[in-house]
């Protein structure tokens, strides 16, 4: 048996053995968690604000996901799906059939990460349109494979030094109202940058050629950047009027964390395809991609799936998640969150100088810092001071966007209202240290 090692031993270890491109944010080497809170192997505790990049909506070790995994585990782990099947995963792609919004027949494909699942979508898309250009936008982040990146619109870290990038890939601006690509201000540009999609058509890629269009409903790595209704109401106008398939990314938005199942729910967008991962199964690698039904059936046998595509373990883990969001009301619950972050927030906002702007749908909400709040000079320095100090204090925090000057927020949705207050005083104190 190993000697358990401390966790400067395996840092000094890990710099040895682990790859120096794979980093991480924090030197804290998790013994154990639980709910909302991390424990290091040094045993300190530290408020999870992150949910492993929005992983644990149902929070660190669930005992009921806990449970399906132990009692899958022991029936058997793996036979694959493509040879011999198994009910969970059915049953799971009926639970996701359902939820998906669109009142239309679908179908469902499993596949272990979000990148896998954009992969796949992309493919569908072709197959079924017979065309290939793919219209992405920018501060998109779709996954770091070569489809991923490719479509994915920051350069360093995920783009840089790994061309050449996958064809056909074609990039347009998105709604970032605080930082309007047209220097224009919301509502009276009455979306022009939706607009702009006819003059993409003429002048980047015909829509004869264009198989889909790819979005989040709020962009996630690029700094929770939430559009107008009206924006993805026109480029979903737009795809039906060219025969262009709309691709919903849900794999940071989906599984309740803007307090509807998925965000396209806000939007009263009906995509033809939505990809999900990242909270589906609690930390377990699992993805999947959820399409109307003639979408998702016209490619031929085998076209499609993967050895451990839909692995039993993950398929129970995530039929539990399920569970957890019927029977502990976990929508609810995301809907009280929400309006307690909100609050906190926007109250930091009138205080601070500092933060520039406050957005987010339901319990997905940032703060996006700046040195002045007329030029809106990214602060990205600040960021780093503010997640490190909180982290100092026994706060994990993300920051992101494409100046690395937005703070994210993407806590377990079942954090308790002593453990949000906690983690937000120890922001707050974050912020007075930047201020003095």
């Amino acid at each position: 048996m190993e000697t358990l090692l401390t966790g400067d031993a395996l840092q000094a270890l890990r710099e040895t053995v682990i790859a120096k491109g794979n980093v991480s944010g924090t030197n804290c080497y998790v013994s154990k968690a639980r709910g909302s809170v991390i424990t290091s192997m040094d045993g300190k505790e530290y408020l999870d604000f992150g949910g492993g990049i929005a992983v644990m909506n149902v929070g660190h070790s669930h005992p009921k996901v806990v449970l399906a995994i132990k009692n899958q585990a022991e029936k058997f782990t793996h036979t694959c799906f493509m040879v011999t099947p198994y009910d969970s995963a059915v049953r799971l792609a009926d639970h996701l059939c359902k939820k998906v919004p669109g009142n239309f027949p679908k179908a469902a494909m499993f596949a272990n990460s979000g990148a896998e699942a954009v992969e796949n979508a992309v493919k569908i898309a072709r197959y079924y349109t017979k065309k290939t250009a793919i219209i992405a936008f920018e501060n998109a982040f779709h996954g770091r494979t070569l489809m991923g990146m490719s479509l994915t619109s920051k350069v360093k870290p995920y783009k840089f030094g790994f061309g050449p990038f996958a064809p056909e890939i074609y990039r347009m601006p998105f709604a970032y109202c605080y930082r309007c690509p047209f220097n224009l201000e919301y509502p009276s540009c009455n979306t022009a940058c939706a607009d702009s999609l006819e003059n993409f058509f003429i002048n980047h890629v015909s829509p004869e050629q264009t198989a889909a269009i790819i979005v989040e409903p709020v962009q996630g790595e690029g700094g929770f950047i939430v559009p107008p209704k009206e924006f993805f109401s026109k480029i979903k106008k737009a795809c039906e009027k060219n025969n262009i398939l709309f691709i919903a990314d849900e794999i940071q938005t989906g599984m309740g964390r803007t307090g509807t199942f998925f965000a396209m729910e806000h939007f009263n967008i009906e995509a033809d395809m939505t990809t999900v991962a990242k909270s589906l199964a609690a930390g377990l690698p699992l993805s999947a991609v959820v399409g109307r039904k003639e979408i998702m059936d016209s490619v031929h046998a085998s076209g499609i799936g993967g050895t451990y595509s839909g692995n039993p373990i993950a398929c129970e883990a995530a039929l539990a998640v399920m569970d957890i969001f019927e029977t502990e009301h976990l929508l609810e619950r995301a809907s009280t969150l929400s309006q307690a972050l909100k609050s906190r927030l926007t109250g930091f906002m009138d205080t601070y100088d500092v933060i520039g702007d406050v957005r987010g749908i339901g319990p997905m909400m940032a703060m996006e810092l700046v040195e002045d709040r007329t030029t809106k000079t990214p602060a990205a320095e600040k960021t780093k001071t503010l997640v490190k100090f909180c982290f100092d204090k026994g706060l994990i925090l993300l920051s992101c966007g494409a100046f690395g000057n937005v703070v994210r927020f993407l806590m377990p949705l079942v954090i308790t209202p002593e453990e949000l207050d906690r983690g937000l005083n120890i922001v707050e104190q974050g912020l007075q240290a930047l201020k003095a």
